[in-house]
């Protein structure tokens, strides 16, 4: 059994005990330690149970419990130094109020800040006659305070405050002593250890970021994306994003985020003034502390204390800032300067592709205009009916695969009895020289010689009916060959050419074909023969011919039709690729 005499033995967490013993801490008075070599022994064992967590809340904890297993207080802190404000904040504590746990000590101001500056602990036996002591609690009499230092740079201060005057004793003061360094280090390890898994954390934020980025191109849910994203990596209070005019001479807001609610007030900005003007000028990232004492402030938001833009670059320019604003001074730190900068470059790509995408479509939906009016002026010129004759009936089918269709045909008349039929194109202005069908190719050919555009050519079938004597006349520049029925059975007129454009001095053959009452001829673009199903098997010349010979005793208008439905059944709503045109003569 315990004797109950003796102070209640500390819980201690881990296998970090002393040596076995009832007690060992039993012949220490709590006020008055009198340390022998082993309970510096179990000190050092103590400091080195430190090293057993990473964890910088539980680590301040454990050191907590540590001290107090030498020295039972009732007021401890642990301050820590920013190294970027210089001053000390206290981290952990037991027993102060919530007011001096909120309060800054610059180096060399109250107890902690002078043992900070100098590097020396500090006894206090009475707080009334020291001149740096800073009356945080009126009831305090008492106070020890050591550095921590870990490899020669100073971590922070470890504070202990009594009630009593002249409770801590030179042997607490020794005890402490011994072992900051050690809790010290301990600290320096998990404060190393939450930055190394920040910066870990915040590349796999910052590369989902970017990937999502990526993927939006439409401009302003991109800009608000952005702003959503960006608070997962800082929790700033105002944010706004600014893009340079056309002219690189002024700054607009594009989108604009204010204490949880987003809103875009036209703000134009000249780059000659105020702080994102000046992000702009020197090319680099603006990080202002406390807004109030930089001159190149503008007044906003009248919330504001510190202010962090970021340039925009892209392709060695820039494109707008991104400016972050918060009521506390000091707030944006080195490392969000780090982060942005990486995730800058990633939202200026982002916002070039949604401009890129933007001025895409707006050409597109132009250019769709414009061809959808092209395509009005392009069917006008076509004929609107085929050519009556006494001995023949004529009929055109056209179905463009596109909106401009360019396997076109047309009708030139060459007299009361004569008239040409033309494949493959327009040729209004040649009609005039009414030139037989040979002839007029060559004519083309040289023309097109004349302006000649590289890879560049044209196929043409050129044919005359005479309707006196009932005769076909035809040539051929690289377009597809005709073909008739007669009697039940097809017949392809072979003729071959050139395409217009390709060589110079080209003549071409004159095919002469003397037609029988009841003959079918049929003329055909290169979209029939060789339109597609899903099998990707073509149309071909063995259907065409039996369409033709099989609807041969019905009107041209009628065959046309038939072969234009029998192409859509084969195609089975496979995409067209190319023009579909149809021109059938029956003979009368």
């Amino acid at each position: 059994m315990p004797d109950p005499s003796l102070p209640a033995e500390p819980e201690y967490e881990g296998d970090y005990r002393p040596a076995p013993s009832a007690n060992p801490l039993a012949h220490l008075d709590p006020v008055n330690v009198r340390v022998e070599p082993a309970d510096l022994t179990y000190l050092v064992q103590l400091a080195d149970a430190l090293n057993t967590t990473l964890d910088l809340q539980t680590l301040l904890n454990r050191t907590s419990e540590l001290v107090r297993a030498i020295i039972n207080y009732r007021i401890f802190a642990i301050f820590l130094l920013n190294d970027r404000t210089h001053d000390l904040r206290m981290r952990f504590q037991i027993g102060h109020t919530q007011e001096v746990e909120r309060m800054r000590f610059p180096l060399g101001k109250g107890v902690v800040g002078q043992v900070a500056l100098t590097r020396q602990p500090m006894l206090l036996n009475d707080v009334s006659n020291s001149p740096v002591y800073i009356a945080a609690n009126p009831e305090v009499r008492s106070e020890l305070a050591v550095p921590l230092i870990a490899k020669n740079r100073l971590i922070g201060v470890m504070d202990l405050e009594s009630e009593q005057a002249g409770y801590f004793r030179a042997e607490h003061l020794h005890l402490l002593t011994l072992t900051a360094s050690r809790i010290a280090q301990a600290i320096e390890n998990a404060r190393l250890y939450a930055r190394v898994s920040r910066q870990a954390q915040t590349l796999t934020v910052l590369n989902e970021i970017a990937m999502e980025l990526t993927s939006i191109l439409d401009l302003d849910p991109l800009l608000e994306r952005v702003g959503q994203l960006l608070r997962r990596l800082i929790d700033y209070q105002m944010f706004t994003i600014m893009l340079l005019d056309p002219k690189g001479e002024t700054l607009i807001t594009r989108y604009a985020w204010r204490f949880g609610y987003s809103h875009a007030p036209l703000r134009r900005i000249p780059i000659t003034s105020g702080l994102v003007g000046a992000s702009v000028r020197e090319w680099r990232v603006i990080n202002v502390p406390d807004v109030r004492k930089d001159p190149r402030y503008l007044a906003m938001n009248p919330e504001t204390r510190s202010e962090m833009i970021v340039p925009l670059f892209h392709k060695g320019r820039i494109i707008g800032v991104l400016d972050l604003e918060h009521t506390r001074t000091n707030f944006f730190n080195e490392e969000h300067e780090r982060m942005l900068t990486t995730l800058a470059a990633q939202i200026a790509i982002a916002i070039e592709n949604a401009r890129l995408y933007q001025a895409v479509t707006r050409q597109e939906r132009q250019l769709e205009r414009d061809i959808n009016m092209a395509r009005e002026v392009q069917l006008r010129l076509l004929p609107e009916s085929a050519p009556e004759h006494t001995h023949a009936d004529m009929a055109v089918r056209f179905l463009p695969a596109r909106s401009i269709g360019g396997d076109l045909y047309d009708f030139l008349e060459y007299g009361p009895n004569q008239t040409a039929i033309v494949v493959s194109g327009i040729m209004r202005s040649a009609a005039q020289q009414r030139l037989q069908p040979a002839a007029m190719l060559a004519m083309l050919n040289d023309a097109l010689q004349e302006r000649r555009l590289e890879s560049q050519y044209v196929t043409m079938l050129y044919v005359l009916w005479n309707d006196e004597n009932q005769t076909l006349q035809l040539a051929n520049s690289g377009a597809v060959q005709p073909m008739f029925c007669r009697a039940g059975g097809s017949h392809p007129i072979r003729a071959e050419g050139f395409p217009l454009g390709m060589f110079p001095n080209v003549t071409y053959d004159e095919f002469s074909v003397a037609t029988e009452p009841g003959d079918a001829f049929v003329f055909v673009s290169d979209g029939i023969l060789d339109a597609e199903n899903e099998h990707e098997e073509m149309y071909g010349e063995d259907r065409l011919s039996a369409m033709l010979c099989g609807e041969r005793e019905r009107t041209a208008g009628q065959i046309a039709e038939a072969i234009l439905a029998d192409v859509s059944r084969f195609q089975a709503g496979h995409d067209r690729f190319d023009d579909e045109t149809i021109i059938v003569l029956k003979v009368r």
